[in-house]
């Protein structure tokens, strides 16, 4: 007899234990639901944020290309009145730069959005190859 109180007792105060501490099934269903919509807006916004970086490095990129664009062909005036030799000299660098410039945007316009840290990845390489053009043709 008192082993079966015991045993009565025992399951008694484990299933008080076990419906104390869990929640409520429809409340546990109501918190995911609101964490799932929660970081599918935080995945949203961070995907806006990464594809408005591009556009933006695209656009200053291309502003950058069209400035040298003009002091290419601002410089190929200016040789217009040198020497036969000099001149054959600048239009062969002149012809470097307009192949470098064209170069750097196709491989802007080549780049594919794959993500955050390869766009970071592509964006310092960019400005790497951009900064030793710029510092050897000093545009």
């Amino acid at each position: 007899m008192k082993k079966s109180i015991l045993v009565i007792t025992a399951l008694l105060f484990g299933t008080a234990v076990l419906f104390t501490n869990c929640d409520n099934p429809s409340q546990k269903v109501e918190n995911a639901e609101t964490n799932a919509a929660e970081a599918q807006e935080d995945l949203d916004q961070a995907r806006q944020d990464y594809l408005e970086d591009v556009e933006v490095y695209k656009k200053q990129t291309a502003e950058r290309i069209a400035a040298n664009n003009k002091s290419i062909a601002d410089f190929n005036a200016r040789i217009e009145t040198e020497k036969a030799e000099a001149k054959a000299e600048y239009k062969l660098k002149i012809a470097e730069l307009e192949r470098k410039n064209s170069d750097m945007k196709k491989k802007l316009e080549d780049y594919k959005v794959e993500g955050k840290d390869q766009w970071e990845t592509f964006k310092s390489e960019f400005n790497r190859i951009w900064i030793n053009w710029a510092m050897r043709y000093r545009i």
